[in-house]
C-alpha cells in the first residue's frame, strides 16, 4: 500500500508539475498574445496619427491651392482691366480730335455730305468706348473732385460759390469709378 501511495502521490506531483508547466506556458502566451496586440494597438494608433496628420496636411494644400488659383484669377483681371484701359487711353486724344473737328465743322460753312461723314465716324467713336464703359468727365457746374478733375486755374465767377467747375478745357475719361485721365477745367475760386 505505501508503494500506491509513493505511486499516487508521483502521479500527482507529475500532473501538478504538468499543470504547473501548462500554466506557465498559458501564462507566457497570454502576455505574448497581450504584447502582439499592445504592439498591434500602438501601430494602429501611430497609423491613424499618421493618417490624421496627411490628411490635415492635404486639407491646407488644398486651401493654399485654391488661395493661389483666386488670386492669380484676381491679378489675372486685373492685368485685363489695367492693358483695357492703357488700350483705351491711347485713343482718347484721337476722340478730343474728333470732336474738336465737330465743333469747328459746325461753325463753319462745309459740304452736308462731308459733315454728315465726320458725324458717323465720331457716333461710332462714341459707341465703341460706350461699349467699353469708358464715361466722359466734361461737366460744368460740378463741385471739383481731385479724383476727376485737374484745376489747371482759377478764376473769381459771380455766379458759382468756390471749389466749381468753370470751363473743362480738356475732357476726362473713367472706367466705372477708375479715372483713366482727369479732366483740365477752369475752377471758381
Amino acid at each position: 500500500m505505501a508503494e500506491e501511495k509513493d505511486k499516487s502521490l508521483k502521479e500527482e506531483e507529475t500532473v501538478s508539475e504538468e499543470v504547473a508547466e501548462e500554466a506557465a506556458t498559458a501564462e507566457e502566451s497570454g502576455t505574448e498574445e497581450e504584447n502582439e496586440l499592445s504592439e498591434a494597438e500602438s501601430r494602429i494608433l501611430e497609423l491613424e496619427e499618421q493618417l490624421a496628420s496627411t490628411k490635415d496636411s492635404l486639407l491646407r494644400k488644398a486651401a493654399e491651392l485654391e488661395n493661389v488659383r483666386k488670386r492669380v484669377q484676381r491679378e489675372r483681371l486685373q492685368l485685363f482691366e489695367e492693358a483695357k484701359a492703357g488700350a483705351l487711353e491711347d485713343f482718347l486724344p484721337v476722340n478730343d480730335d474728333l470732336i474738336r473737328t465737330m465743333q469747328a465743322a459746325e461753325e463753319s460753312d462745309l459740304d452736308g455730305s462731308f459733315m454728315e461723314g465726320l458725324k458717323l465716324v465720331s457716333d461710332k467713336f462714341s459707341d465703341v468706348l460706350e461699349k467699353h464703359g469708358v464715361k466722359r468727365i466734361d461737366e460744368t457746374g460740378v463741385p471739383f473732385d481731385v479724383n476727376l478733375h485737374d484745376a489747371m486755374m482759377k478764376q473769381p465767377s459771380e455766379d458759382m460759390e468756390s471749389d466749381m467747375v468753370l470751363q473743362v478745357i480738356e475732357s476726362g475719361y473713367k472706367i466705372g469709378d477708375r479715372t483713366i485721365r482727369h479732366a483740365k477745367v477752369i475752377v471758381s475760386e
